[in-house]
């Protein structure tokens, strides 16, 4: 069996898992990463995503997160979410009901920088979109 690390996923509004693990997949800005025990210690952005969990058991469940951070140390990874919900929870109507308020916010952005970020925040939603409609 895989060396087991503590893992935790938390939002504002709650802490969704805080277990032994021994595998993470997370949605980095810069790309996918998987995370094992013992990684080297690293602190990235996520972006809006699939968060994948193998606990110690064996067993894969699956978050989507909507922006963040992690911190990654060798004996443990936390996500801080800026929201998150269990994948099986997500529905269609929720994801588009991000877009169309994400597509209000860049026609209301005042500065070239915001309107970027906020560009590249709707393109993620909407590649988002498309995994949760082929579920």
């Amino acid at each position: 069996m895989a060396d087991a690390f503590n893992f935790e996923l938390v939002s504002p509004e709650r802490l969704l898992v805080s277990e032994k693990v021994s595998e993470v997949v997370i949605p980095a800005t810069l790309g996918e990463m998987t995370v094992l025990a013992q990684h080297a210690p690293t602190m990235t952005t996520i972006k809006p995503g699939i968060v994948s969990v193998k606990l110690a058991s064996g067993q894969v469940t699956k978050y989507v997160v909507f922006g963040g951070f992690a911190d990654i140390l060798p004996e443990s990874c936390t996500l801080l979410a800026d929201a998150a919900i269990p994948a099986a929870e997500l529905t269609v109507d929720t994801l588009q009901r991000r877009i169309e308020t994400t597509q209000a916010e860049i026609g209301k952005a005042t500065g070239d920088e915001h309107k970027t970020r906020l560009e590249q925040f709707l393109t993620d939603l909407t590649q988002l979109n498309g995994i949760v409609v082929a579920a």
